[in-house]
């Protein structure tokens, strides 16, 4: 499956983590009137990280309401028993870890072979070297910018390495993944993500605090390439 942009990159993805947890509609509605049009949506299992979010019957319900690109991260420490369900609830791109031990070239094959997207994630302190494999599979790469479980942490922008050697790899290798950053991205290091090579921004407690997300969309939108 192709991802869709509305627009040239870079992309905004808000992430649904960020909104009130007792309202997710309204938090999806919110970007949708920002000029969003992707939502990122966090699966988490207490387990791989240590927090739970909301699961595949929350993304089935909130997928009737809404016509936004689902980029859908399986923070589960066994997503290959998970992703059908996602899919099933109308997920558009599934992304999951490189860190589990679990089939993963495998379960990439299979959420491609069923018409959705996939991606693979890294977490700080994990090396490219662990995903350099399975790259050709891939049609997006997340590089975790915080330690995943939690939102509102600080930006580590020694992370933003990886983002220029996977923009390095795809551009010697001929590769067509998109590369998404995710964990503490906000107006001030925004630029700092697309000059090192990132696609798509995702955006929590930035996005969901700020005074006005509209203008936020479209400083995203403006950034400099």
């Amino acid at each position: 499956m192709t991802l869709k942009f509305h627009k040239e990159i870079p992309h905004l993805a808000p992430s649904l983590l960020a909104a009130d947890p007792a309202d997710l509609l309204k938090g999806i509605q919110l970007a949708e009137a920002a000029g969003a049009t992707w939502i990122h949506l966090d699966i988490m299992d207490g387990h791989f990280v240590p927090n739970l979010s909301f699961g595949a019957e929350a993304v089935r319900s909130l997928r009737k309401s809404s016509p936004l690109f689902f980029d859908v991260h399986l923070m589960l420490s066994n997503p290959h028993l998970h992703y059908l369900n996602f899919i099933d609830a109308g997920a558009d791109c599934i992304t999951v870890h490189v860190e589990p031990d679990y089939p993963l070239e495998t379960t990439l094959a299979q959420i491609r072979s069923r018409g959705c997207a996939v991606g693979i994630a890294v977490n700080p302190k994990t090396e490219l070297a662990s995903i350099r494999h399975y790259l050709p599979m891939v049609d997006l790469v997340l590089v975790m910018t915080v330690e995943p479980g939690f939102g509102g942490q600080s930006f580590i922008a020694k992370c933003l390495e990886k983002v220029r050697d996977l923009r390095v790899l795809r551009e010697s290798e001929s590769l067509g993944y998109k590369i998404e950053v995710d964990g503490g991205v906000s107006i001030e290091n925004s630029q700092d993500c697309v000059s090192a090579g990132a696609d798509i921004l995702v955006c929590g407690t930035a996005f969901y605090k700020s005074e006005d997300p509209s203008s936020f969309q479209k400083h995203i939108s403006n950034i400099k390439l």
